[in-house]
């Protein structure tokens, strides 16, 4: 394949910025979607300032008039989409479920979980339209089901509802676009980026990944080739449980 296009949700820090960078450097054009213009333009002009492809693309990923507008620049520009990361994601606390309200689930659903199926549904023709379509939804060990009921583990001590309920949704959505695409050459998988440091996990403590760690599993699935596993939920280390 020649030159690839990506577009990468929640890429103006973070995992995010790393995941342009990550692909910027490995010579793939970035469309590195925010929705701060101010914020975006400034990560956009760093990266390019570093050599690389990057241009920023105002993306509420909440907001249907954003994605469409994004779906119709990928068209007019390259006719096709090659990568897509989700990545944009909002709400980690530790707010007991009892007294979680419906508002804050809701805005957290909408940004973790309805906003990458919007995504794919959206830009899903121009990555039929890739000879080799990569779907990334990066998710989080949090939403394990398995680690979050195995003793041992400190995912069974931590009570949080919103943040690792979107996750867990976001996985079972990553099985059924897989199984609708198993006949096409694209391949989506949700990847794990550990606990990492960034402005969601600030002042939680114990977050020792930095960002550009938390980028390596999602980039290398972003450019995987021939050998690029289908409907899998992993980290650095492979597989994560389900």
């Amino acid at each position: 394949m020649g030159e690839r296009i990506a577009l990468v949700t929640g890429g103006n820090k973070g995992i995010g910025f790393e995941v342009v960078r990550g692909l910027g450097a490995a010579g793939v054009t970035v469309y590195l979607g925010a929705r701060q213009t101010a914020l975006g333009d400034a990560a956009t002009a760093q990266l390019r300032a570093e050599g690389h492809d990057v241009r920023f693309v105002h993306l509420d990923v909440t907001a249907a008039n954003d994605i469409a507008r994004a779906a119709v620049l990928m068209q007019r520009q390259h006719g096709r989409l090659d990568i897509l990361v989700n990545n944009a994601a909002i709400g980690l606390d530790f707010t007991s479920p009892s007294l979680v309200t419906m508002e804050s689930m809701r805005s957290i659903f909408e940004t973790n979980t309805f906003a990458p199926v919007a995504m794919i549904n959206a830009l899903l023709p121009l990555l039929r339209n890739s000879p080799a379509g990569r779907i990334v939804n990066v998710s989080s060990d949090f939403g394990s089901l398995t680690l979050n009921t195995t003793p041992k583990m400190p995912h069974r001590k931590a009570i949080s509802l919103a943040y690792p309920s979107s996750k867990a949704a976001l996985n079972m959505i990553t099985v059924q676009f897989a199984k609708e695409l198993r006949e096409s050459p694209i391949r989506i998988n949700a990847v794990d980026p550990g606990f990492t440091d960034t402005d969601m996990t600030s002042g939680m403590g114990n977050a020792t990944r930095s960002a550009a760690q938390a980028a390596v599993a999602i980039v290398r699935l972003a450019l995987a080739g021939d050998d690029c596993p289908h409907g899998t939920y992993s980290n650095e280390g492979g597989p994560v449980p389900w």
